[in-house]
């Protein structure tokens, strides 16, 4: 190859080298390296005379050149000449320091290239650099730096020169005046000392072990004397730092005395610079290394620096340190690192500065000392032994400290002494408190907030850390068993510790475990030595209390269970067998229970009999009158928990059940009456359950003392009435009656019932009025104190419970009874109940929001003074139950948060809860009350009247409510009814209209109910028709499995569920109640609730199937009740649904049906297309609409054309009304899935009939006049297009219907511009997946073909045209018909005809490629007549012609064609870079196909190889379509190319399936080509360098290619045929591109020049 075309490329690249797009950029880099690594002297020495050529070109430019030469000199080191390597140093010497200013990126990148030649020739480089770093000099900035950069790199070849070095360098120092020299020396001193200290340390592998550290040592002190005492003080933080990290480096090279006398001033320098820089990191490894080389050396001198460095590193410690900002943390290790090497030398100091440290307040001094601290104590271990109980005794400053942040680190300390045995000394339960008692710190945030600042310590997170180490102290460290056992009982009985109760019982429960496991003697405990601990008794009620809110402190029930269980002989010898038996279970409960499932008041029964058991158990009177003493002084701890305190009453109400001390009983109730705060109503409630549980066994002792106390100073309402409780001065007297009013309706309800009755009116009522000074009953109404209404209500209801209780057992009348339910009902809306007095009350109570509890507990109280005698009369009832139900339904939400009134307070969202809960199952317990009066259809319908109104209220909250109620009210109903005579249930069908719709309601919880409902109203009726109670409906229990599937929201589960619901209702409901349920479900229809709607609709027309034959005379009324119903219905199901009430009727009443909707305005508006719809349901009734529809399709003008508007003017075809209507009609029932049987019956007429249909409108507008809505959106061809797409879909041609999707054939056939594409994509998904229905459909369409109207002429010449292209018409002997419709059509009028005529006489050849031969002389002429059509403004039929007869040369016999194939070759060669994507492609195939008809004739091969080269860059054509012909007319005439290889290579690599990597491809191909063709390399490549002024830049890249793989594969002595000059211009034409892309692609193929 000619030198200067290499010198030209290579120019070119040198001159792309700074190409703006990167991707060019690293492709010029990586062929320079190519050319580089291949030739390296000879590219090195063009990169060196580029460089020396162009001395102004741009940095940026110079540094990519550079950078080439480091990358080539870094890897071919070994090949380079050592002449070459001498210019290389010289050239990057020169650039490196030919600029005095310093150009970092330029000079940097010329130092490069001295450090990478310096790894292999290092004296050749120390030779240069010595020149430019000559004594007296100040040398140039890069040259230290590349100086420093070799020491790094080649620490064995660089540090035999250093000593020479910095014998020149040190005189330099004092010459450096600019900041950045300096810098540039002490980085340089830095690496030289690093260097020698790796060389010291690795003298095994060193060229030269004879070398010492005192080699260097003057030097380095030399040098160290400059940096310390004139460049460490520079204003500059970046040099001083760097000066800092040199001289930590130095040290260690210097000689002992010389370090020792420079500490003095060496350590306070240093840490003066932490003052003076923001980085610390380099400062504090200095130091160390300074602190580490002084210990090393033993320096007597550094106990002198000892406070200050503490003070220094201190502050050092104690600055925070950001985890995500490395430095901080390395510098922070490094201070500690120096805390240990002073402390290993002075650990007397040392523990003394820390300690007195501790005692400083601030924040981050505190976290600091004990960062040290912490670190002293793990690292340091024998040093710090002696210091243990002076740290002991220090720690307690921090531990007070109110920081998270300090109290953090505390922890972290205490668990470093845990582990090294401080926690046994004296004052180490100190340590242990600390850590129990935030254990129990309450949360910082509420559930879900986050701490703003992220450094913040939460009380939660360190909570969490104490916990951890608490459990960790239990588990990993042995020798703390008898530290923590057991003084961690004591922390579980003050109530500042609760919140700790679940980690100290689980450490409590491991300790425990593992000395009984061992047997250890200090297991058994002795509480009389132990003076600090509770008793067993507090022990054990403590414990029990923590169990009865299980979820409560981090939930700590299950582990105060288990506990109890461990130290059961602690707590009472008897206990132990008796507790291993009940807490298990107990615990087993707990497992499995959240918040939502947990049933207080089933849980709290459990333990409170498991507490009753327990005291039989013990059997020790004594042992049980202390546990009753010490349990009541106990209270006073939960005064801010009334929850557990109301427990803790209750607890001591069982203890005193199992007290014989009768005194010790009162002394303890009036003990209990005095101390309790009366104010609060938890606490109220509390103390009377207690006091109740206590009168089951002391009745007469309970009533005496509470009489006692009833008349006590406690109610004179006098300066003194409150001495005797206890400084409890703010407890009102109204209070504390409440609280003994209480106390008698708790007594009344656990009296022993033998003993009540006689006591009710006499001692309880009475007492009762005494407290309340009533009117009626002695109330007096005006009262307004919330609590004594509350009160008097429960009490009352207790008393009627307990009453009821009894008279199972002995008879009584109740003769006040009608008197308090009036009270009751009076205290809830005083307006409706006629009592004098109160309307101030209704302000108490609104009706909108649920405030207090006096609604539920009013309706508890009813509940149970219903059952009693006398009955109320009927009147009475119904009041009671319309204000009751209508207090509680009309109820907001209990999520919703009603508005806070002037004092009130807003309930908590718990709260909140729980009381429309229990309001709402107090209702259901009165309902059941008043039913169970009168278990009749009479009485279930006074009852469910004042529901009914709510079952379909537009608020779910409401629904679900009146659904709930009913449910229970009939299943109460049915539990209870005994059938004596044969009665009607009459209202059986209204119950069900209103019941069943809600089956399908969106909420839940009301379909499964309703369900519920229906099931037991029909087990009503059966046994109302005389079944015995026992006897099991299989047709009603199928209702029982609809439950489940009513759980599924999805519509069609919904629905399937309600028509089996109704096919049950059916079979059992009278006739005479069908109407008036029938009814019910029109009504049904327009539900507030639109699945209500749908589920009516569902049970209506199931119920009409089944028995619509006796509603005759009904059916006008219910069309006319559907017709203004669905004026309001807007959901589609129910219009759907009523559409199939509609089929129903219309399989009666057709031809009404049908009249009636044919004459619907068009567009049909929903209700009439989903009538339509419904219609195909029934396979005789769509079969008789389609024949009608298909015959005035053929009798009926399908357009008129009319005058168009006078801007547009012509004409317009516009749309006949009654076809376009019967299409509209035909389309909506073929959507049914029904319809599939008449539609496949009738599919070729229908098929035939649609498609010509569907031709006949493509742009034809709808007509406008008064039967048609909405011209504008209404597609008349679409409705034809949609008609077609259902009837394929109700054929069952799925493949069709996909294949036609996936073409988005639809769409296409719509449009008057797409719709012959439409129509061919339909034609060829039938022939291909359903060719045996296509005799027939070519039968009904061949009499279109001479209709008047040339758009059906066209849709029908475009399918068959279509057919011709596939085999299966020959199959189907159907192609002489379609060949000769064909022949006709050639000479139609219409050109597109013509065009598709033509199209489809060329598809023969696809299709039934062994017919060609039959018809050759008429495909000849009729694709010569096409390629010659004058009448062809969009060359479509020529286009069509070429494709054609490209298609038919392929089994065309020779003979016919043999004379035409270069007459044909040069017609179609222009076109082959034709820029219409089509032509070309056209073009590229038939001139394939051609070539079996030149096979072994030399003007062919030569017509070949004229157009190889196009072909081939062709294969990278920007349209799939060219390349893809490419690939076959390049296989078809591989055989005539006449090369073995190149041949094989197409027939494998070109497949239209297979992508085809073109760089290997086009690598391959041109190492063939010069095997086999080397006389016409020449013209190749000049028909290659003809396309880099290619249009498409594609295309441009492929010959850019081309040419790189044929110079990289070409032997030296092919270059002679090739014109490099050309190629070279051409290439750097190429590398100025516009595309980033072809300019890569030019800089690749130089990298082959070489």
């Amino acid at each position: 190859m000619d030198g200067t075309d290499v010198e030209q490329v290579t120019l070119a690249l040198l001159d792309a080298a700074n190409d703006k797009d990167p991707e060019v950029q690293e492709q010029v880099r990586k062929s320079m390296l190519t050319l580089g690594k291949q030739q390296p002297d000879r590219v090195l020495a063009m990169c060196q005379d580029y460089l020396l050529k162009h001395p102004k070109l741009v940095v940026g430019h110079r540094v990519v050149v550079l950078q080439t030469i480091e990358l080539i000199a870094s890897c071919r080191i070994e090949e380079i000449s050592s002449l070459r390597i001498k210019n290389i140093i010289s050239l990057a010497s020169d650039e490196m320091t030919r600029s005095k200013e310093v150009i970092p990126d330029w000079q940097q990148a010329a130092s490069n290239i001295l450090v990478a030649v310096g790894n292999k020739h290092i004296n050749d480089i120390m030779e240069e650099i010595l020149n430019k770093f000559q004594p007296g000099v100040l040398p140039h900035f890069f040259v230290v730096q590349t100086l420093a950069n070799l020491s790094d790199s080649n620490v064995y070849g660089m540090v035999p020169f250093l000593n020479a070095i910095l014998g020149t360098m040190l005189p330099m120092l004092s010459m450096a005046k600019q900041d950045n020299m300096k810098w540039v020396f002490s980085s340089a001193l830095c690496h030289f000392s690093d260097s020698i200290l790796e060389y010291l340390a690795n003298l095994d592998k060193a060229p030269d072990p004879t070398v010492r550290k005192d080699t260097f040592s003057s030097e380095i002190y030399a040098a160290f004397e400059i940096l310390f005492n004139n460049w460490l003080q520079s204003r500059e933080s970046k040099l001083r730092l760097t000066v800092a990290e040199a001289v930590g480096s130095m040290c260690h090279l210097m000689a002992s005395d010389k370090l020792e006398e420079q500490l003095p001033k060496l350590i306070p320098a240093i840490l003066s610079l932490y003052k003076k820089n923001n980085e610390h990191y380099i400062i504090s490894k200095s130091l160390s290394q300074v602190l580490d080389a002084s210990v090393n050396m033993g320096s007597r001198v550094l106990e002198t620096q000892l406070d200050s460095l503490l003070f220094a590193l201190h502050q050092q410690v104690s600055a925070p340190t950001d985890y995500n900002n490395p430095p901080t943390v390395k510098n922070h290790n490094e201070v500690l690192r120096s805390f240990s090497l002073l402390a290993n030398s002075f650990p007397d100091r040392m523990v003394m500065f820390v300690l007195q440290k501790l005692e400083n307040s601030n924040e981050r001094s505190r976290m600091g000392s004990l960062a040290v601290l912490r670190h002293l104590i793990n690292s340091t271990t024998s040093t710090m032994e002696s210091k243990k109980l002076l740290i002991l005794a220090s720690i307690r400053h921090p531990m007070a400290d109110h920081s998270n942040k300090v109290k953090k680190r505390v922890v972290q300390v205490i668990s470093a002494m845990a582990h090294h045995g401080y926690l046994e000394l004296e004052g180490g339960e100190l340590l242990v408190r600390f850590i129990v008692q935030h254990c129990a710190l309450p949360d910082t945030y509420q559930r879900g907030e986050r701490p703003t600042d992220p450094e913040e310590v939460t009380n939660e997170s360190l909570r969490m850390m104490c916990d951890n180490t608490l459990h960790l102290l239990t588990t990993t460290v042995g020798r703390l068993a008898d530290v923590l056992w057991p003084k961690l009982l004591y922390y579980l009985t003050p109530s500042q510790y609760s919140n700790a109760t679940t980690p100290l019982c689980k450490s409590l429960i491991v300790l425990g475990n593992k000395k009984k496991t061992n047997q250890e003697p200090s297991f058994n405990i002795d509480f009389t030595q132990e003076v600090n601990l509770p008793s067993p008794q507090t022990l054990m009620i403590r414990l029990l209390v923590n169990a009865a809110f299980p979820l409560s402190s981090r939930g700590h029930g299950a582990p105060s269970l288990s506990l109890l269980q461990i130290l059961s002989v602690n707590i009472h010898p008897n206990t132990e067998i008796h507790w291993d038996k009940e807490i298990p279970p107990l615990l087993s409960v707990l497992e499995e229970t959240t918040e939502q499932s947990l049933d207080k008041r089933q849980w709290n029964e459990k333990l409170l009999k498991f507490l009753s058991k327990t005291l039989v158990t013990i059997d020790d009177d004594k042992w049980v009158c202390h546990l009753a003493a010490e349990t009541t002084r106990y209270i006073s701890t939960y005064n801010n928990d009334l929850e557990e305190k109301s427990f803790l009453y209750q607890c001591i109400g069982v203890t005193l059940q199992h007290c014989f001390n009768k005194e010790l009983v009162k002394k303890q109730l009036q003990e209990v009456l005095l101390t309790a705060r009366h104010n609060d109503a938890v606490e109220r409630e509390g103390v009377a359950m207690g006091v109740g549980l206590c009168a089951n066994s002391h009745l007469e002792g309970t009533l005496a003392k509470l009489d006692e106390f009833g008349k006590s100073d406690a109610f004179k309402k006098s300066p003194s009435i409150f001495n005797l409780l206890k400084d409890r001065n703010d407890v009102e007297v109204e209070k504390v009656k409440s609280t003994l009013i209480l106390c008698y309706g708790q007594v009344a309800l656990n009296a022993p019932p033998e003993k009540i009755l006689n006591r009710i009116d006499q001692d309880i009522l009475r007492c009762i009025s005494k407290h309340f000074k009533t009117k009626v009953l002695g109330i007096k109404v005006e009262t307004k104190d919330l609590t004594m209404k509350l009160s008097l209500i429960q009490s009352v209801g207790l008393i009627g419970k307990a009453i009821s209780v009894c008279v199972k057992k002995q008879g009584y009348v109740f003769s006040r009874k009608q008197e308090l339910i009036g009270v009751m009902l009076f205290l809830i809306f005083p307006s409706d109940v006629h009592v004098n007095s109160g309307q101030d009350f209704i302000k108490a109570e609104p009706a909108d929001s649920l405030r207090t509890p006096v609604r539920h507990l009013v309706m508890t109280t009813c509940s149970n003074l219903i059952p009693l005698d006398p009955a109320l009369s009927e009147n009475e009832s119904f009041d009671l139950l319309k204000i009751c139900v209508n207090s509680v339904f009309s109820l907001p939400p209990e999520t919703q948060t009603p508005e806070k009134i002037k004092d009130d307070e807003v309930l908590d969202p718990k709260k909140r809860k729980a009381l429309h809960r229990d309001t709402l199952a107090a209702l259901q317990e009165l309902l059941k009350s008043v039913l169970a009066k009168d278990p009749t259809p009479d009485g279930l319908q006074n009852v469910f009247k004042h529901i009914e109104s709510y079952l379909s209220s537009g608020q779910d909250h409401e629904r679900e409510r009146a659904v709930m109620a009913t449910a229970r009210i009939l299943s109460y109903y049915l539990d209870n009814l005994t059938v004596k005579n044969m009665v009607s249930f009459h209202n059986l069908g209204a119950l069900l209209g209103r019941l069943s719709p809600r089956c399908s309601d969106p909420h839940p919880a009301v379909r499964t109910a309703a369900i519920e409902c229906i099931y037991t109203l029909l087990y009503i009726q059966l046994r109302y028709e005389g079944f015995s109670l026992d006897y099991k409906d299989e047709a009603v229990d199928s209702l029982l499995p609809l439950r489940d599937k009513l759980e599924n929201p999805d519509h069609s589960v919904l629905y399937k569920t309600c028509s089996d619901l109704t096919k049950v209702m059916s079979k059992r409901l009278p006739q005479q109640q069908l109407t008036t349920l029938v009814f019910m479900l029109f009504e049904g229809l327009v539900d507030s609730q639109t699945n209500c709607c749908r589920a009516s609709s569902v049970v209506l027309n199931t119920l009409l199937k089944n028995r619509g034959g006796g509603l005759q005379d009904l059916v006008p009324e219910m069309l006319e009740v559907l017709h203004v119903r669905l004026q309001s219905v807007t959901d589609e199901q129910v219009r759907v649904a009523v559409g199939q009430t509609v089929l129903i009727l219309a399989s009666q009443h057709l031809q009404t049906v049908i009249n009636t909707l044919v004459n619907q305005p068009l567009p049909f508006d929903s209700w009439t297309s989903e009538m339509w719809m419904a219609l195909g349901a029934d396979p005789i009734v769509a079969n008789q609409i389609i024949e009608m529809v298909m015959e005035k399709f053929l009798i009926m003008a399908p357009y008129v054309d009319r005058k168009g508007s006078m801007i547009r003017g012509g004409m317009t075809k516009v749309a006949t009304n009654q076809p376009l209507a019967m299409t509209c009609g035909l389309k909506e029932l073929l959507l049914n899935g029904q319809s599939q049987e008449p539609a496949v019956s009738q599919f070729p007429q229908l098929f035939a009939c649609l498609i010509v249909r569907l031709g006949a409108s493509v742009g034809v507008s709808a007509p406008k006049d008064n039967n048609v809505k909405n011209v504008a959106s209404f597609h008349v061809a679409g409705v034809a297009a949609d008609a077609l797409r259902i009837l394929l879909a109700r054929a069952q041609l799925d493949d069709v219907m996909k294949r036609l999707d996936e073409d988005n054939a639809w769409d296409a056939m719509r449009e008057q511009n797409t719709h012959v594409t439409g129509i061919t994509l339909l034609a060829r998904a039938m022939a291909k997946h359903a060719g045996p229905r296509l005799p027939s459909i070519v039968e009904c369409l061949c009499p279109s073909l001479n209709n008047i109207y040339e758009c059906q002429r066209i849709t029908v010449t475009a399918f068959f045209s279509e057919l011709l292209n596939h085999h299966v018409v020959t199959e189907l002997m159907l192609i002489d018909v379609l060949m000769n419709n064909m022949m006709e059509r050639i000479s139609d009028p219409c050109c597109t005809v013509r065009m598709l005529a033509v199209r489809g006489l060329g598809n023969i050849a696809v299709g039934s490629p062994e017919k060609v031969n039959k018809y050759a002389k008429e495909l000849l002429a009729a694709m010569s007549s096409g390629m010659e059509e004058k009448d062809d403004p969009g060359k479509l039929i020529t286009l069509e012609a070429m494709s054609g007869l490209s298609k038919v040369l392929l089994y065309l016999d020779k003979k016919n064609v043999q004379l035409l194939v270069v007459y044909i070759f040069m017609k179609i060669k222009p076109f082959l870079e034709s820029e219409n994507d089509e032509i070309r492609c056209a073009s590229i195939l038939l001139m394939g196909n051609l070539s079996k008809f030149g096979s072994g004739e030399q003007v062919f091969k030569d017509q070949i190889h004229n157009v190889l080269v196009s072909l081939l860059l062709h294969l990278v054509d920007p349209n799939p379509q060219v390349v893809k012909a490419c690939k076959y007319a390049m296989r078809v005439c591989a055989p005539v190319v006449g090369s073995e290889k190149i041949t094989t290579m197409f027939q494998n690599h070109l497949h239209d399936d297979k992508s085809l990597h073109y760089g290997e491809f086009i690598n391959d191909l041109t190492k063939y080509l010069i095997e086999d063709f080397a006389g016409m390399l020449n013209f190749y490549h000049i028909s290659v360098i003809q396309f880099f002024k290619s249009n498409w830049s594609e295309v441009r890249a492929g010959a850019a290619m081309f040419i790189g793989f044929l110079l990289g594969n070409l032997p030296e002595e092919h270059f002679s045929h090739l014109n490099m000059g050309t190629i070279t211009k051409g290439l750097v034409m190429l590398l100025q591109d516009p595309d980033p892309v072809v300019r890569a692609k030019a800089a690749e193929a130089m990298g082959h020049f070489l």
